[in-house]
């Protein structure tokens, strides 16, 4: 089921409620996941940001300054 058929039978079943506790939970629920969506996209990198890193790594690369997947893994063993 695609997500689209799903909200659709989310909000079918939704309306059917009768319960103002149950429907104050979802409202709680869906104002944190609001919040919650706003914070990261508020802490989240700006273009510019984002591509001086890709520079950044695409310059250490070249440049051979990174480490292999397997000294990495050494490390924490």
């Amino acid at each position: 089921m695609n997500i689209e058929a799903r909200k659709i039978e989310f909000v079918q079943e939704f309306l059917k409620l009768q319960s103002e506790e149950v429907i104050s939970k979802f409202e709680k629920i869906l104002k944190k996941e609001k919040e919650s969506s706003n914070d990261s996209i508020e802490n989240s990198m700006t273009k510019e940001e984002l591509n001086a890193r890709i520079e950044k790594s695409e310059s250490d690369f070249k440049n051979k300054r990174y480490k292999k997947t397997s000294e990495l893994l050494e490390k924490y063993r």
